[in-house]
């Protein structure tokens, strides 16, 4: 490129900066004030030329790029841009703000929105708990093929009543999770997952895979039974269960509505029906990673720790309640989370 080339390049780059520079520098300036909270020294008329403000230099920095300005005034338009977006168009709220509306009601307003689909995964859970009971008890070669030899360790069929006792009592020193709760945690969390993320195929495989792991609990609940412990198998499960089967119950339920809004979007296009599903079953979906978080707590240490079959119940029912009664019995504030 000749000397005069970048003359002119150089003078038109320059014209460029100082017909537009002023409103640069002002949007800059409110921008940079909003970003550190500085609220007071903004008035009535910058906040109303803000919107505005942003559209002119997005349109500069297309005119620049389409031009071919420097780069030093392309690297400052395109920073100013994006900062701006995040104050005109970004969250309005912080993250203890969003928390407050999550915890506050969103978290059980979406999910009192499902409850069809909760009432359908229930069903299924159920369902697959008793198909699992009888197909071992009609043939107890169908335990590892439905529990898995990985997963069942000691807890086998012919295995005696000491044997199968001594892995739900006598634990209490551990003061840490179990291998086999490890590995029960990672099924379910893994199950709860998948559940949700399959649920655009219409819903059929996070049914599939509700009635798979309950069938797991219904053939070792069986097992216990058989061996006259199923009231201590059942509170071994109560302690962390009643957390993390609620959770898995909510995770299917949730795939469960994205799938039935593609299937039967009713009067609503199918893409908006998916959407509008889509945010609901999310919000479903955070709330249930926090209560794996805790249903983790009580099967490492609470089931270690309480040695009792009554103290299991005790701690499983009052989880149970306390889940059932902010789902269905807490309706929050009006600042809740919008669905």
């Amino acid at each position: 490129m000749s000397e005069a080339a970048i003359a002119r390049a150089a003078l038109r780059s320059d014209r460029f900066r100082l017909e537009r520079e002023a409103d640069w520098k002002r949007l800059e300036a409110i921008v940079s004030r909003l970003e550190k909270g500085r609220l007071r020294g903004l008035t009535d008329e910058d906040l109303l030329a803000l919107p505005q403000l942003y559209r002119t230099v997005a349109s500069s920095l297309s005119i620049a790029r389409e031009t071919s300005l420097d780069a030093a005034t392309l690297a400052y338009l395109e920073s100013l841009v994006q900062r701006a977006w995040f104050v005109v168009y970004g969250p309005r709220s912080s993250l203890s703000a969003w928390l407050r509306g999550f915890l506050g009601g969103g978290w059980s307003a979406a999910v009192r929105a499902i409850w069809p689909d909760l009432l359908v995964a229930l069903l299924v859970m159920v369902a697959g708990a008793v198909v699992g009971w009888l197909l071992v008890a009609s043939d107890p070669e169908w335990y590892f093929a439905i529990v898995g030899r990985d997963m069942a360790g000691g807890r086998i069929p012919g295995a005696t009543a000491k044997v199968l006792r001594g892995t739900i009592f006598g634990h209490g020193g551990q003061g840490g999770m179990s291998v086999f709760a490890a590995q029960l945690f990672s099924n379910n969390a893994h199950v709860s997952i998948l559940a949700f993320a399959l649920g655009f195929a219409f819903g059929i495989p996070s049914l599939l895979l509700l009635v798979h792991n309950l069938a797991g609990l219904g053939a070792m609940g069986w097992l216990y039974h058989s061996a006259g412990l199923g009231l201590d198998f059942a509170g071994w499960i109560c302690i962390h269960g009643s957390t993390e089967l609620y959770a898995i119950l909510l995770a299917g339920a949730a795939g469960l509505h994205i799938g039935r809004s593609i299937a039967f979007p009713g009067e609503r296009p199918v893409l908006q029906a998916a959407g509008e599903a889509g945010r609901r079953a999310a919000l479903v979906m955070t709330g249930v990673v926090l209560m794996l978080m805790v249903a983790a707590v009580l099967e490492g240490f609470a089931r270690q720790l309480v040695d009792q079959t009554f103290g299991r119940f005790v701690i499983g029912g009052f989880m149970f309640a306390l889940w059932t009664a902010y789902f269905f019995a807490f309706r929050g504030s009006r600042g809740s989370v919008a669905q």
